[in-house]
């Protein structure tokens, strides 16, 4: 029998019904924890005002915690006919204890429901990929140090340019997981702000408790004004996306570097085979599978915030079904890009590193910069040195001088990743996980 918290007794026609409630059961799986432990912080809200009585209070939190019992083991369902997740819960609770189940839904609205559940389980999966950037990040910084003596070509317009090292081109990645990381911080914040109490977006006459709520649940504020908290749906989401972007802008870069610096023609790095796949016709083939399909997926990640942008865009205010459409894009994100941080981190900790490419001439103009810079020091005005340069490398005459000494900071004699590394940790030790994870085991634990 269908399961739907705003049935009035008039039956919806099946079509209709398919149509609207589309991916929504699916997608509201990834939200069911999140939507059980809102419950719970709503509920002892609505004791402490008077709306329950403290025996239901203890019978409602002790069967709420099976339900967040049954989800743990990943066998919560959404039953054929039930419209949502927040209709199961509500259909489990009156099935073990009858009206008083009903009494769950004062004061809020599936409105206010859906806003907290997604950012709940946005907080979540925020500190899930913080973790694995910042475990990329520590393999990154590994082989820079590993490997900071080592030299390479630099290029630009894809031509040869001037000397970098392996030092400076993982550390470069490294740093910039760091801002990528200060984009996930600011998401985060605006994700860790409490909505349940806004109702359908106007608030409600009863007199609730929306710091208790607040605190209960570990957020760092609410979103004071009830409006603007349904506004935010659909914002958080493009936000939060925005920062995953960034961090796939990273990855899909580097994977365009490891897949050319792996050809035969650079001859740069080497990949386990393990980590390469096969030609059905050339049996000599070692495909950079993995990165191309990382640099594909990174850079379907980087549309997810346009997608959400053009169905929130030319909303007004207040809620629109339209919204329910953001999950399919949202949810499945966080997923997609982990699995990506995973297989990029294996293959940098794999990789192996030509340690002799410059020893090919075909690299040796790559110097002729270092021996601008040496004339000039020598008190050679720098334009004379570089049209003598010049000169020399079109008659034939550049011999280059491959002894370079670079010191400045952030350069391939002093990487500074101990201060990049110390950036990193200053951002990370920002989010304050641990308040989350605080609020939580107390909630479970009454």
């Amino acid at each position: 029998m269908a399961q739907k918290l705003w049935d009035k007794g008039v039956k919806t026609d099946q079509e209709i019904e398919r149509f609207t409630i589309g991916r929504d059961q699916e997608m509201d799986l990834y939200l069911a924890k999140y939507d059980v432990l809102g419950s719970m912080a709503h509920i002892t809200m609505l004791e402490s005002i008077g709306l329950l009585e403290k025996e239901e209070l203890q019978q409602l939190l002790k069967e709420l915690k099976n339900i967040y019992g049954i989800v743990q083991k990943g066998d919560f369902v959404i039953e054929e006919g039930i419209e949502d997740v927040h209709s199961q819960v509500e259909l489990m609770l009156t099935r073990a204890l009858g009206e008083m189940g009903k009494k769950i839904h004062s004061g809020r609205s599936r409105n206010d429901q859906a806003l907290l559940d997604l950012k709940l389980f946005a907080r979540a999966e925020i500190a899930k990929t913080v973790t694995k950037v910042c475990d990329l990040f520590d393999v990154l910084i590994a082989q820079s140090n590993r490997y900071k003596n080592v030299l390479m070509p630099g290029y630009t317009h894809l031509q040869i340019a001037m000397p970098s090292s392996f030092g400076l081109w993982f550390g470069a990645y490294a740093e910039s997981l760091a801002d990528d990381l200060q984009l996930l911080l600011s998401a985060y914040k605006i994700a860790n702000r409490n909505p349940l109490g806004s109702a359908a977006g106007y608030g409600s006459s009863f007199p609730l408790n929306r710091q208790m709520t607040t605190d209960l649940l570990g957020f760092d504020t609410m979103n004071y004004n009830v409006v603007y908290a349904q506004m935010g749906r659909g914002k958080m989401e493009r936000i939060v996306t925005t920062a995953l972007a960034s961090v796939a802008a990273t990855l899909s870069k580097l994977a365009f570097d490891a897949c050319m610096f792996s050809n035969q023609n650079f001859g740069f790095i080497k990949l386990p085979d393990a980590f390469t796949t096969g030609s059905s016709i050339m049996p000599h083939k070692k495909n950079p599978d993995v990165f191309e399909l990382t640099r594909a997926k990174c850079n379907k990640i980087q549309a997810i915030p346009q997608q959400i942008t053009m169905i929130v865009n030319n909303l007004p205010s207040g809620y629109f079904r339209d919204l329910q459409i953001t999950k399919e894009c949202f949810v499945p994100t966080f997923e997609e890009l982990n699995d990506c941080l995973d297989m990029t981190t294996t293959m940098m900790d794999k990789v192996a590193i030509n340690d002799h490419i410059l020893d090919d001439n075909r690299y040796d103009l790559i110097f002729s910069v270092e021996t601008v810079n040496q004339l000039a020091r020598e008190g050679m005005p720098f334009r004379d040195a570089y049209k003598k340069v010049g000169l020399d490398i079109e008659a034939g005459n550049f011999h280059p001088d491959k002894n370079i000494h670079h010191t400045h900071e952030g350069s391939i004699g002093n990487l500074c990743n101990d201060e990049i590394t110390t950036y990193k940790d200053e951002i990370v030790g920002q989010f304050n996980f641990d308040k989350v994870e605080l609020a939580y085991n107390k909630l479970l634990s009454v």
